[in-house]
């Protein structure tokens, strides 16, 4: 044979073994792929849209006032006895008794000291107590004039004081003043809040929130929405799991909750958590939350 055939005959064996390695590389590849490159779709937590009541809210601060309070100055030489006050009197309850005559409750109410140090007291001579309906409390806010159309008497409000700071209190608005004060350019408002517990004391700080506007809106969790630019999307998704990226038009975001007005319906399932593992026309395994 010659030398030029036998160097085709091995040019032409290195390419075969060459063609069959890729042939082979690629059946082996094609058969993993089939095995193994169909993974189960991811499962996603969902959940149903509803309705829920969304309220603008105004924020405001005052100071608790009693429903009724009086006071009374106490002459020492007066006193048959040492002063020992109780807690708590009813209406008609004896507080004090004199030698020349008795001071009775005039309603029921709170016992206690204008202060606790004798110049506070009254004087050398006097002692001066005082009398606390706590019962219902009130306080005078100011609201901005920009809020002033929306401010009635009966809007829900909710109060707290550092007394309870994780305890909500509940009431309304009892007054509305009927001009705009010119220095402060606010509207005094007057609410009231039922204190049966006489948890809140007179004279603390409250911090008010005035709850107007009130609506049933569409709902759906904050952690379902996708804010690109100035639009709004989230994943709907459809009887056969197959998430498709809506947009939809929001309006408050209100407790982690988000109102929608328009793009969806209520009982829609949306993606509620775990946006990052779905893409537009995925299809997903839905986890009802």
């Amino acid at each position: 044979m010659k030398r030029s055939n036998k160097v085709i005959i091995i040019i032409a064996i290195f390419f075969l073994v060459i063609a069959g390695v890729i042939v082979a590389r690629t059946m082996i590849g094609a058969h993993f792929a089939k095995k193994f490159g169909k993974r189960p779709p991811p499962g996603i937590i969902v959940t149903e849209v509803v309705q829920k009541e969304f309220s603008e809210k105004i924020q405001s601060f005052g100071t608790a006032i009693s429903k009724k309070t009086e006071t009374f100055r106490i002459q020492k030489n007066e006193l048959v006895s040492d002063l020992e006050l109780e807690e708590y009197v009813n209406k008609g309850d004896l507080i004090v008794k004199l030698k020349s005559s008795n001071i009775v409750a005039p309603f029921s109410g709170i016992l206690g000291y204008r202060g606790i140090t004798e110049d506070i007291l009254g004087s050398d001579s006097s002692i001066i107590i005082t009398l606390d309906d706590s019962s219902i409390i009130y306080s005078d806010i100011k609201i901005p004039e920009t809020f002033a159309p929306e401010i009635e008497k009966g809007l829900a409000i909710e109060a707290s004081f550092s007394g309870y700071k994780d305890k909500i209190y509940t009431g309304k608005v009892d007054a509305v003043s009927s001009r705009i004060n010119a220095d402060t350019r606010s509207l005094l408002t007057r609410i009231k809040i039922n204190n049966e517990d006489f948890e809140i004391i007179p004279g603390s700080l409250l911090e008010v929130t005035v709850n107007y506007n009130k609506r049933n809106s569409l709902s759906i969790p904050d952690t379902s929405v996708m804010v690109e630019g100035e639009k709004a999307y989230v994943y709907k998704v459809s009887k056969d799991n197959i998430a498709n990226k809506v947009e939809i038009k929001i309006g408050i975001r209100q407790e982690g909750k988000i109102e929608v007005l328009s793009g969806l319906s209520i009982g829609d399932i949306i993606v509620a958590e775990g946006l990052k593992k779905v893409y537009p026309r995925s299809k997903i395994k839905p986890i009802k939350n």
